[in-house]
């Protein structure tokens, strides 16, 4: 699985980089019996169907010329946008986050619990500080960079 990711990431990124956009991830699943190669776009801004449609097309004739083909089962290509929850992964969407309200998930629990959600003050390269709401009082949580499991944008209610 990981090399397809690899050879998709590569044929992907001059793409979307042609149009300015930020490759954000690119997954290769299996979901029931079928198989699904998404990617996920995106720009300051938000992206829309129209740029999804272009770099899906874009995508598609390169996938056919590749020869071998680095995914012998069908499969579905699926561009879209990460959406308003989008998932932090890279060093850099940490970096563009600090000052958002995330959620964070924890591979052990920090305090009472492995799931925070809050906004990030500070981020270091072992460490982020998270501002959050513990029962009505604002506390900031200091969570090491190595204890976090996934990570992602959140919308606050």
């Amino acid at each position: 699985m990981s090399s397809v990711v690899e050879t998709v990431t590569a044929l992907a990124k001059p793409i979307v980089t042609q149009h300015q956009f930020e490759l954000v991830d690119v997954e290769f699943v299996k979901e029931g019996k079928s198989w699904y190669l998404r990617l996920y776009i995106d720009k300051p801004g938000g992206i829309n169907i129209e740029e999804c449609a272009m770099v899906s097309d874009e995508m598609s004739e390169k996938m056919d010329a590749l020869d071998p083909d680095p995914i012998p089962q069908a499969y579905f290509l699926e561009v879209s946008s990460p959406g308003a929850e989008r998932p932090l992964k890279k060093p850099a969407d940490f970096e563009k986050a600090v000052g958002d309200y995330i959620h964070v998930s924890l591979y052990q629990k920090i305090g009472q619990s492995k799931v925070y959600e809050g906004t990030l003050l500070n981020l270091t390269a072992d460490s982020m500080d998270l501002e959050v709401n513990l029962k009505g009082r604002i506390k900031t949580l200091q969570i090491p960079r190595d204890a976090v499991a996934q990570a992602r944008l959140a919308i606050k209610f």
